[in-house]
């Protein structure tokens, strides 16, 4: 019978200690990475290898390809008008095609620049957000910190025993910011998919039967952008919270929190 204790005995202890070898190394790698896939700004088009396929000037990359269905848009026209004085077809008026047709133009040749500036207005907003938890709380208001503080009321002086209802909150947590990981890096690689198509998008609005691909461009991609503020105003009610180790109930809202940036 003691026989049996002791194996049992031995089998929790080593999946506690699995489990929590397991947790310590997700903190200490994934929660930065959180935060960096997170909080977006303009460098997430400044980098060699995307620059090299946005294109460097109209004559490579996606802007030479716009630039080439501007023209091919021009041609479209021209055919579309010579045919409407021989079948009497409603067109748009030269003179107003052509001023939209250089006015986007300007744009689609700028748009990356623009784009850029927009990056840049989120990323103040949400950096605004945070600045203010941390001149109240006096602590930088991001992922990391917060795991950090977090875990220093789950007992980390002692073994993490998986089968308490400490351990049980501390596995929800991990698996909950493991799900948000894979969440944000999906939301990252569609943003990077938006930012390629703003040339496309603007290319849109020259013809009105193809306007409707700008409005669903720029509602996705605001929508996508629009995540890290809601993120920066949760960040900063989860730290106006005390995460002490007989205060359940914040363990639990923290948990509702990270479901809830997760859908």
């Amino acid at each position: 019978m003691e026989n049996n204790f002791n194996i049992t005995a031995n089998i929790i202890e080593a999946i506690n200690t699995i489990l929590s070898n397991l947790f310590s190394s997700i903190d200490e790698s994934i929660y930065s990475i959180l935060d960096d896939i997170t909080f977006v700004n303009s460098d997430i088009i400044n980098d060699s290898y995307f620059e090299k396929i946005l294109g460097t000037s109209t004559s490579n990359g996606i802007l030479l390809i716009v630039n080439s269905l501007l023209f091919g848009v021009l041609l479209y026209y021209s055919i579309k008008l010579l045919f409407a004085h021989f079948t009497y077809q409603q067109v748009e008026n030269p003179k107003q095609f052509i001023f939209k047709l250089i006015i986007w133009g300007i744009c689609i040749n700028s748009s990356y620049f623009f784009i850029e500036q927009f990056l840049n207005i989120i990323s103040n907003i949400s950096l605004a957000i945070r600045s203010i938890g941390e001149d109240l709380f006096h602590k930088s208001i991001c992922f990391s910190e917060l795991i950090s503080e977090l875990n220093s009321s789950f007992n980390t002086d002692s073994s993490l025993d998986i089968f308490s209802l400490d351990g049980i909150i501390k596995a929800s947590l991990t698996t909950s910011l493991l799900n948000l990981v894979f969440t944000y890096s999906f939301r990252y690689v569609m943003l990077k998919i938006f930012i390629l198509l703003t040339p496309f998008a603007i290319l849109s609005l020259v013809l009105e039967s193809t306007s409707w691909f700008f409005k669903a461009w720029s509602k996705n991609l605001f929508s996508l952008l629009f995540i890290q503020i809601i993120v920066a105003i949760v960040l900063l009610i989860l730290f106006s919270m005390d995460y002490s180790s007989n205060n359940l109930l914040t363990k639990f809202i923290y948990i509702g929190a990270m479901y809830t940036l997760i859908k």
